[in-house]
């Protein structure tokens, strides 16, 4: 449970470097279309920042809760336009109540259902898309970081959500900013192909790295809220790999140890799993773990069984057209 100053200070660093050095690109490839390699390299930085932030959000990186926040606005809103208090509430809630279908905003039905309760009971968009949605669920995450961003805009008009006027000043500072820079070094064509490009990679790497953690474990309803051992274990899934899996996933993909340790620095939870695991085993808790190719395939088979409900409910009706 040690802090990792050390650690996160070089990551931290490197995060940076990578940031400023994609802009510096940016600026010096300029009007050619190599700039749409800058936007696949900014993309992978943008999701790189957001992940520490997900670990300064988790005071894994600071111990008092003003620096935790300074630096998770400045890395969230300011450097890569995903508001910080939006998230921390929504992620907060999350790690409460994992995969509760009324509890856990990440299984709330939306455009995509999670459950086939969710989908016997979907309608308009979802229910439309439900019966389909393994298939598209990839070239959806390509709208995810634009979803976002727009998250974090309507969550300021919500009077709860703290220190309103700063995280909406940095986030829009940051959209001015951006969207200044993009267009005075790109002609209008290009400056277009540059933000799908980049915002459609942001969206698939984020959708990428926090997919394989819960969607497809089970769901839970109701009172259905076994003990916090249970809760956070049988809800998670562990991805196997090694030092380049750990660098891609965020250190996410020991997602189990997360949940149970959320404060825990994430280079410490390899170590953690040993135990974590010996300890499931012994006391009869289910404990997955797969490889990160299985645990999509996991995902995307679950998501074309939520749907079942709703083709079958258009069967009889195709049969009745012909």
């Amino acid at each position: 449970m040690d802090r990792r100053p050390v650690y996160y200070t070089v990551r931290l660093g490197l995060a940076g470097i990578a940031f400023a050095g994609g802009w510096a690109a940016f600026v010096l490839v300029g009007d050619s279309w190599w700039t749409l390699a800058v936007a696949a390299f900014l993309a992978v930085t943008f999701a790189q920042i957001a992940l520490v932030m997900h670990d300064v959000a988790h005071r894994q990186v600071f111990r008092l809760r003003r620096p935790t926040e300074i630096m998770g606005r400045i890395a969230g809103n300011a450097g890569i336009g995903l508001g910080y208090g939006w998230w921390q509430d929504k992620h907060t809630r999350h790690h409460a109540n994992p995969n509760h279908e009324e509890l856990d905003p990440d299984v709330a039905p939306d455009i995509l259902l999670w459950s086939q309760r969710q989908a016997r009971a979907g309608r308009g968009l979802p229910r439309l898309v439900g019966r389909v949605q393994a298939f598209l669920f990839f070239p959806l995450l390509l709208l995810e970081g634009l979803n976002l961003h727009l998250a974090g805009v309507r969550a300021l008009g919500n009077r709860s959500l703290k220190h309103r006027v700063s995280e909406g000043a940095l986030l829009f500072g940051h959209f001015a900013a951006y969207l200044a820079v993009v267009f005075a070094v790109l002609p209008t064509d290009k400056a277009c192909a540059f933000l799908a490009v980049h915002q459609a990679l942001f969206g698939l790497y984020m959708g990428c790295i926090f997919a394989p953690n819960h969607k497809g474990m089970p769901t839970l309803t109701g009172d259905d809220r076994p003990d916090f051992l249970r809760r956070q274990v049988s809800t998670s899934r562990n991805v196997r790999g090694g030092v380049l899996t750990d660098f891609a996933l965020g250190g996410l993909n020991y997602q189990i140890e997360h949940h149970l340790f959320p404060s825990m620095p994430t280079p410490n939870l390899r170590h953690a799993q040993v135990i974590v695991r010996d300890y499931c085993a012994e006391i009869g808790v289910p404990y997955h773990e797969t490889g990160l190719i299985s645990s999509y395939r996991e995902a995307l088979q679950h998501l074309h069984r939520v749907g079942a409900p709703i083709r079958e409910a258009a069967r009889p009706r195709l049969r009745a057209d012909q």
